[in-house]
């Protein structure tokens, strides 16, 4: 039984969506190199034509982007490197056998000791050891187009497309600013281990291909979240939640909604329909940025001003409904504390809503979830 156990999926388990995003960004990817590449046509002189492992490079940036294997160096340095050995033993091995093997072994020593394992590398050496004739037209002019041309064309695709598809590629490095944009790390990556002991345990467990300290950072930050979330078991957001709510109509006025985050000094406000059902949240960054953007208009010049106030009043008035983000996490009121520490950590939300059938019951604030943590620590201690 676990030898077939061994023999099933080792990747877990995927959504749809991401497959399909993966997929698209693959078939843009190389359908815009090719389209670059092959215009107006083939070009086997200067070497302006798609190579089969590109596909793989496609699978590596567009499927598994954070992977140290996928990054801009791996990519391009691997295969370029790996081109120019398959080159050089193309044009020196008669043997085929001997000259394909040869041409893959000593890519990927040439690619590990450059730092820059790229799976797809070996198939690059090897697509040069299997077309003497090709490399005797081309020479190690085929390291340059259509390895590295076609290699940095796809891994500018692959990051315009994951800023437009909200992924990160290049993935950002150990040393990187937080999210906030500052020098600190971001909480959940605060370990209190330096870059250089996070490279030695993944050195240690060999594992320095499989991911990068960054990964590792991650992956302890949110083991230790999730270890924290066993000390509050087994409190839910029905637990933990601000039931007596203040809420506001989506026709609210903004003076209105000014008035409650003034009065009651919240962060957030819900705002409702008919019979309490949810319709999205107001944060005070909102109404800020709503505030900041009239009082942008306002600054147009004399005469713009003057005509907005002798003009009749054809503009409709912002309202809670205009402002609200409609988009964003929400819970029920059986949603274990697990699941609200990483939201608040790590995806930097003020607040969560608290659903039943559509219906707002509670709202999850930072202060209530600090309240919590700090009970519960009392009482295992």
């Amino acid at each position: 039984m676990f030898i077939f156990r061994s023999l099933g999926p080792a990747v877990s388990r995927v959504s749809p969506i991401e497959a399909v995003r993966a997929g698209l960004g693959a078939l843009v990817g190389l359908g815009l190199t090719g389209l670059f590449l092959l215009s107006p046509g083939a070009d086997l002189e200067m070497g302006l034509y798609l190579v089969a492992p590109f596909g793989a490079t496609s699978v590596l940036l567009f499927a598994v982007p954070n992977s140290p294997l996928a990054q801009p160096w791996s990519a391009i340095v691997g295969n370029t490197v790996a081109a120019l050995v398959g080159v050089a033993v193309c044009m020196t091995v008669a043997d085929p056998v001997l000259r394909i093997a040869l041409a893959v072994g000593l890519a990927i020593t040439a690619t590990i000791l450059c730092r820059a394992l790229h799976p797809p590398a070996g198939a690059v050496a090897m697509t040069a050891a299997l077309n003497p004739e090709a490399i005797a037209k081309l020479g190690f002019w085929f390291a340059l187009a259509p390895v590295a041309v076609g290699t940095c064309a796809l891994v500018v695709l692959a990051t315009i497309y994951a800023r437009i598809t909200g992924r990160h590629y290049p993935f950002r490095q150990f040393d990187d600013p937080s999210n906030s944009q500052t020098e600190d790390r971001n909480p959940s990556e605060r370990l209190g281990l330096s870059e250089e002991e996070l490279a030695g345990i993944l050195e240690r467990y060999q594992h320095s291909f499989n991911l990068g300290v960054e990964d590792l950072a991650r992956l302890i930050g949110a083991a230790e979240l999730q270890a924290a979330t066993h000390v509050t078991a087994p409190l839910t957001a029905k637990d933990v939640m601000s039931s007596s709510l203040i809420t506001v109509g989506p026709e609210a006025a903004l003076g209105e909604v000014a008035d409650l985050f003034k009065k009651h000094r919240f962060t957030s406000l819900p705002v409702v329909g008919n019979d309490e059902k949810f319709l999205g949240v107001i944060f005070q960054m909102h109404l800020i940025g709503q505030a900041r953007e009239e009082a942008l208009r306002l600054k147009r010049g004399f005469f713009s001003t003057l005509n907005r106030l002798l003009e009749p009043k054809t503009e409709m008035p912002v309202t809670a409904g205009d402002i609200m983000a409609v988009a964003g996490p929400r819970v029920t009121t059986s949603s274990p504390l697990g699941v609200l520490l990483p939201m608040m950590a790590i995806e930097d939300v003020d607040a969560v809503p608290v659903l039943e059938h559509g219906r707002i019951v509670g709202i999850v604030t930072r202060t209530d979830l600090i309240a919590a943590l700090a009970r519960a620590a009392v009482r295992s201690g």
